[in-house]
Order: C-alpha cells, then sequence, then structure tokens
C-alpha cells in the first residue's frame, strides 16, 4: 500500500532531481541496454527514433504504468517488443526467475544494433538489480564488478541489501 501512495510523489521528485541536478532519465549502459526511469509516453518518439528503441523491460506493476506510460499494447503498436516483469517497490526485489527471464530478453538483442530500455519508476533500484544480472551474465562478472560499471553510467543507482542479495544468488546460480 505504502509503494502505491508514495508513487506519485517520488515519481515528482524524480522529474525534480533530473532538472536541478546531473541525473539524467535514462543512460545508455552498453550498446544493447539503457537503463532509465518511467520512460512517459511523450518520450515514445525519441527512445524509437534517436536510441533505436526495439524492447522494453518495465519493472513496475500495472498501476505504475496507467497513466502516464506506455504498456505493452501500445509498445506494441510501435513494434516495441515488451516484458513486464512486476515488482514492488520500496519493500521487493525481483525474485530469480523474473531476473532470469529478464536477462534472457535483453540477451536476444544482442549485435542486433536494437536497443532495450529497462525501466522502474527512478531507474536506480529494481531496473538496476536486472542490469546488473544481465552485465554478469554477459561479461562473467560479479556483483561488484557489474554494480562499478553500472555507477560509472548512472551514478544514482542505489542498491540496498535485498537488491545485493540477489545480485549475489544470481552470479552463484548463472554466471560461470
Amino acid at each position: 500500500m505504502l509503494a502505491r501512495i508514495s508513487f506519485y510523489p517520488t515519481l515528482f521528485y524524480n522529474v525534480v532531481m533530473e532538472k536541478i541536478s546531473h541525473r539524467r532519465w535514462y543512460d545508455r549502459i552498453d550498446e544493447t541496454v539503457i537503463l532509465g526511469a518511467l520512460p512517459f509516453r511523450s518520450m515514445t518518439n525519441k527512445l524509437l527514433n534517436e536510441e533505436n528503441v526495439k524492447a522494453v523491460v518495465s519493472m513496475n506493476e500495472d498501476y505504475e504504468l496507467n497513466f502516464l506510460a506506455n504498456g505493452g499494447k501500445q509498445w506494441a503498436r510501435h513494434g516495441v517488443q515488451f516484458l513486464q516483469l512486476s515488482t514492488t517497490d520500496i519493500f521487493e526485489t525481483p525474485d530469480q526467475d523474473k531476473l532470469r527471464r529478464g536477462v534472457e530478453f535483453m540477451e536476444r538483442f544482442q549485435g542486433s544494433r536494437a536497443s532495450v530500455y529497462v525501466h522502474c519508476k527512478a531507474g536506480r533500484t529494481r531496473s538496476a538489480t536486472l542490469v546488473g544480472c544481465y552485465l554478469m551474465s554477459k561479461h562473467g562478472w560479479t556483483p561488484a564488478e557489474a554494480v562499478e560499471f553500472m555507477r560509472a553510467r548512472r551514478p544514482h543507482i542505489l542498491l540496498h541489501s535485498k537488491q545485493w542479495r540477489a545480485l549475489e544468488i544470481f552470479f552463484k546460480t548463472n554466471v560461470r
């Protein structure tokens, strides 16, 4: 319930922080993946035309996508593949099944020149956890190496002990 109540105030906070600080709404992590905040519908053409987004992974729950962002049907109208891995903000981290599914989805676009936009509300925690798993899978990196690489590109990611634990489990069970 707290996640739902705090959604719009914290989304507004993210908008303000992008305007008054060095934070960007999204950042390119590698040639395939862009890690970012909730992509507003008004950003659709920019993401399609300037960033060549052909796929989107949303870590958001349905209510977070209802009014301001595209859901699967809207992305499909633009020829964009969509994967929603619904994870409650603030209190949850993506489970291992969601992390594996997300990584497999992103890996399908490697080498294709297409971009995958991975997001949650702020592009700091839920989606950063998934992108960290993607980087570990792609490069064989440890959680610390993956997070360091992400932070060099998106300094304001915010991983708590639950997210670090998810990264460690993913590393032990999926990365060789």
